[in-house]
């Protein structure tokens, strides 16, 4: 295929890998730029609301998800001392929302687009090429990266910085300030499903709210391991996704007598943590300037208090392919049509979980009252009603298919 219509997606992370499959489907030839020599089934699990599962439906990635993904029955939401606060059927989505409501561990859901990237002839995937700087021209865009075998160009008619949050295209691009800590820190583990209690096995999205932390769990791996995320208020930084962790330093944030005993034994249960640093960034006035546009984290991180940060990466890639296929002879255009449509609900889903930043972590009388209104005045059906601007989202159908066999097909 011509290089006029390949575009340079700098990340193979969710969003890169989302938007390479895409952008496959509409006509173009996806050059996926991975820094990392080899990819890792590597982070935490992660929920797929029915906003991002239907689109990873529409690229085939159905039956394969369904294999290793988790469809839970609820959210069950107590606080720290173990009292149930509301249970949110989430399992209702199929019916709801028209799409499912899965957990699934990271590395597996990556595991899955690249499998689907492989299987389409028009998108490669270069490991160790990390982008260092880039060239706007008049017949494209022009990259340099640097990796382990030296160095290297490629061309292309646009560049895509889904790199994440230390994005080195949107320094590049921007040169804005650096993320800032949110001053949380998150601690994760995988523990197989044998070794917790019976109640933790079972098919539900676990949440615990306490002062200044919060805890989470959740099956993944098709049942066989249980996702553990524990957040909590801390100063101190740490560089990178993968830091260790130890059990001690987690436990002091969830002490006795504020924490209930079957929380802490879970605590207590894994030999290895990993801990990162949870950061924030305020929005974007403009994330696209000429071919070059930002995706996913690398534009809008997202706090993990909405469970959106994945599902609004893919979001993106949907519509930015949808974009492309629309005006797919001047990139610059597209990129601003997607960034029109994308700005407002990105920055929407970032406040919200700013918001349940606050709630999940009250104490004192505002905790009490935040239980009672979550006991009694609203109840897991009305909660859920309140997410369905965020689930019943559904990404734009296929351009208009062109006579000119020059021009992209659109697809659903």
């Amino acid at each position: 295929m011509a290089a006029s219509r390949t575009i340079l997606v700098a990340g193979a992370g969710i969003g890169g890998l989302t938007l390479a499959l895409a952008l496959a489907d509409r006509g173009f030839r996806a050059v996926v730029l991975e820094q990392s020599p080899q990819l890792e089934a590597t982070g935490a699990g992660l929920q797929i609301s029915p906003n991002c599962a239907r689109v990873l439906i529409g690229l085939g990635a159905a039956e394969r998800l369904k294999s290793v993904a988790v469809a839970p029955d609820s959210v069950r939401v107590r606080n720290a001392g173990g009292r149930d606060l509301v249970r949110i059927p989430i399992g209702r989505s199929p019916s709801a929302y028209g799409a499912p409501y899965w957990v699934v561990h990271r590395g597996d859901l990556q595991a899955v687009l690249l499998a689907l990237a492989k299987e389409r002839p028009d998108i490669s995937l270069v490991l160790g090429a990390r982008v260092d700087e880039y060239a706007v021209h008049p017949n494209g865009v022009t990259v340099a990266c640097a990796g382990p075998g030296g160095s290297a160009d490629f061309s292309g008619l646009a560049l895509v910085g889904a790199d994440g949050l230390w994005s080195r295209v949107r320094a590049r691009m921007i040169g804005d300030a650096p993320p800032r800590p949110a001053g949380r820190t998150a601690w994760r583990t995988l523990l197989p499903a044998h070794l917790v209690d019976p109640e933790f096995r079972a098919a539900t999205v676990n949440l615990w709210l306490g002062r200044g932390a919060h805890l989470v769990h959740y099956p993944v791996r098709a049942g066989a391991l249980i996702n553990v995320v524990a957040i909590a208020a801390d100063a101190d930084t740490v560089t990178g996704w993968s830091a260790p962790g130890n059990a001690e330093e987690v436990l002091r944030h969830y002490p006795e007598p504020d924490w209930a005993a079957p929380a802490r034994a879970l605590l207590k249960r894994p030999e290895r943590w990993l801990r990162w640093t949870l950061y924030d960034r305020p929005p974007l006035r403009h994330w696209s300037r000429g071919p070059v546009t930002l995706l996913g984290d690398a534009v809008h991180p997202m706090l993990p208090f909405m469970a959106q940060g994945a599902a609004m990466a893919i979001e993106d890639a949907a519509v930015l392919a949808d974009a492309l296929a629309r005006q797919p002879t001047d990139p610059a255009q597209a990129f601003r049509d997607y960034e029109h449509q994308r700005r407002e609900r990105t920055t929407d889903v970032q406040r919200a979980a700013r918001r349940n930043d606050r709630v999940y972590h009250l104490g004192g009388p505002a905790a009490l009252g935040r239980d009672l209104v979550l006991r009694l005045a609203l109840g897991g059906d009305l909660v859920l009603a309140q997410h369905d601007w965020i689930y019943d989202w559904r990404p734009p159908g296929p351009a208009p298919v062109s006579a000119d066999p020059a021009m992209p097909a659109g697809s659903a």
